[in-house]
């Protein structure tokens, strides 16, 4: 008999239910769980993911309840159609960044370190991307256990190119990964990194045509739930 902490401790404050945390973010991720393997995939009514600034918050609160909940013990993401992330520049920047109020900037500025600190802190088991087309924000991609990707799909930090300064998560994955020097490069020159370059510099692990690809994280991801030990993923 598995222990319950809730039938054992008085006072104990379960997890947030799988489906309760599928049904309050389904308006930015569709998940589904088989044998504790949970797939997150990004969506805007069913089709490619368009960015909001409501999503960006999510994806910092989302992280939290994935990690919390003992019954997940893989975590596959990845995105919808052709195309990883899509957006439009205009709604997200009406205006110049110089011209933004500053409580403004700061509020998505912090959006974007708490996508950070969420994903490595809160998610402890392996984590499996599987980029399946060209968007920008695919630092939690990278930053997983394993990243797959589609041929099409391109890894860049857009911020500088956009008027605004580097040096929230997109930045950081690509220092990490990449090294600060060539990272520099990239990043202030808004240059994308397209797959098979990202693939010999190690950003990601495999690049795969885009119809095998979420089912080779299926099956990286049952290999790893049927040799499972104790629940650990570097996030």
């Amino acid at each position: 008999m598995s222990f319950n902490p809730a039938k054992e401790w008085e006072g104990y404050l379960s997890p947030t239910p799988f489906k309760e945390y599928a049904a309050r973010y389904a308006d930015f991720f569709r998940m589904r769980r088989d044998g504790g393997i949970v797939e997150l995939r990004l969506h805007t009514n069913d089709g490619p993911y368009v960015h909001s600034a409501a999503a960006h918050n999510a994806w910092t609160r989302v992280w939290q309840d994935v990690g919390n909940d003992p019954d997940n013990q893989v975590l596959i993401i990845t995105g919808t159609g052709d195309k990883w992330f899509t957006g439009n520049a205009e709604t997200m920047n009406p205006k110049p960044a110089a011209e933004l109020h500053p409580d403004h900037i700061f509020q998505r500025m912090i959006h974007g370190w708490k996508l950070i600190e969420s994903f490595v802190n809160n998610i402890d088991i392996p984590t499996i991307s599987a980029v399946n087309g060209p968007g920008m924000h695919t630092e939690f991609a990278v930053m997983c256990d394993i990243t797959l990707s589609a041929p099409n799909a391109d890894f860049m930090d857009p911020h500088f190119w956009l008027g605004s300064p580097p040096g929230d998560g997109q930045g950081m994955a690509l220092q990490a990964l990449l090294g600060a020097k060539r990272a520099a490069y990239y990043i202030y020159a808004a240059k994308p990194i397209p797959a098979s370059k990202a693939l010999e510099w190690g950003l990601i692990n495999d690049v795969l045509p885009r119809g095998p690809l979420l089912e080779r994280a299926w099956d990286l991801a049952r290999f790893r739930a049927a040799n499972k030990t104790q629940r650990s993923g570097s996030g």
